[in-house]
């Protein structure tokens, strides 16, 4: 923790790493963690898993673009997230991913994108409003429309996790409302840190996006250090007080976590 201000990373993958229970105890005592997956097929597993660092660790079900692009996730798993979804108030990692080497299965992305986003926007006795957090790269605008018109931006909270579209995509998602998950990589660019200026401080959200291949090793004690230095360098690149910053950025994200 920040001087008892609790940190909670609201994008990684904790079922990636070789140790995962290590791990998501480290979260669990630092402040908590939504931890996406990214194949419908390992939600009722890694639910499972992190069953006992509950609630301070939730599980989001996902539906990677990179895994629809390469076909590791075909018709069958497009199907089996909508069954899985109105189990599910957290819906994560999803979204598009347009960059060069992808953008031939730009179709099969769309596709597979508004699916999970007519399933989300379904709301439940138990789960009126889902969080969503958003894969973006290079697909903003597409990501935006596919949210407006399936309902996803007034039915869900939209996070884009590690925006990196144009000014004039940032200034539509912020005006839909959504909000924004950063990290530390994000902040060592100019432009990563002009984009947190951009941001309204009550939009603004701390990620890792850790660890980043699946079967990693990790350093558990590695957790907090890394969420205080995304929090520190956010602070600075925004000018604002650290410790204020912190305390306002914990306060949205426990409601994210307990809600």
């Amino acid at each position: 923790m920040m001087e008892g201000i609790p940190l909670i990373d609201t994008h990684c993958h904790l079922d990636f790493a070789g140790n995962v229970a290590e791990l998501a105890a480290a979260y669990a005592a630092c402040g908590g963690a939504l931890s996406g997956t990214c194949d419908p097929r390992d939600f009722d597993r890694v639910c499972a898993t992190l069953a006992p660092y509950a609630p301070r660790v939730r599980v989001g079900l996902g539906l990677h673009p990179w895994w629809v692009a390469d076909g590791t996730c075909g018709e069958g798993e497009v199907a089996l997230f909508e069954r899985l979804a109105p189990v599910a108030p957290l819906i994560s990692e999803v979204g598009l991913d347009f960059q060069p080497r992808r953008a031939d299965t730009r179709d099969a992305q769309i596709e597979a994108f508004e699916r999970v986003c007519v399933a989300a926007a379904r709301p439940s006795a138990e789960f009126p409003r889902r969080i969503m957090s958003i894969h973006s790269s290079a697909a903003v605008t597409c990501v935006l429309d596919v949210l407006e018109h399936t309902g996803c931006l007034d039915a869900c909270i939209c996070i884009f996790h590690w925006f990196s579209g144009s000014q004039e995509e940032l200034t539509r998602a912020i005006d839909a409302g959504c909000l924004f998950s950063v990290n530390e990589r994000m902040l060592k660019t100019k432009r990563g840190r002009a984009y947190t200026r951009a941001i309204p401080k009550d939009r603004l959200l701390i990620e890792t996006d850790f660890p980043s291949k699946p079967t990693a090793m990790t350093i558990p004690q590695d957790v907090a250090p890394r969420l205080e230095r995304t929090m520190s360098l956010l602070a600075a690149a925004r000018g604002d007080d650290e410790r204020s910053l912190a305390s306002a950025i914990a306060d949205a994200s426990e409601r994210l976590l307990l809600s």
